[in-house]
């Protein structure tokens, strides 16, 4: 994965509310959640839960789906797992 890529990402979850958008939409799993309910459950005014969740969208830690009038907002597991495995894989290579 590029380290550009991967910074973003960082980026993105160093806001307080979109980490709470991300960790509240890992918990619904592959699923997602709509986004009225987590504008209700996360009580953040949908002005501002549009923005944080496009900034989301655009690191590509998260995607949109229509369904009907309702919008599901779901992880993207892959990208989740490549940041993951950006630090892991020279994990303790240092060591003796």
């Amino acid at each position: 994965m590029v380290i550009e890529e991967v910074a973003k990402a960082f980026k993105e979850l160093g806001h307080t509310t979109r980490l709470m958008i991300f960790k509240r939409l890992v918990k619904a799993g592959k699923g997602g959640i709509s986004v009225g309910a987590l504008q209700q459950e996360l009580n953040v005014p949908n002005s501002t839960l549009s923005h944080h969740i496009s900034s989301l969208i655009s690191a590509g830690l998260i995607k949109q789906r229509r369904e009907g009038r309702v919008l599901f907002c779901t992880v993207e597991y892959k990208k989740l797992l490549a940041v993951i495995s950006f630090l892991q894989d020279e994990c303790c290579f240092d060591e003796p």
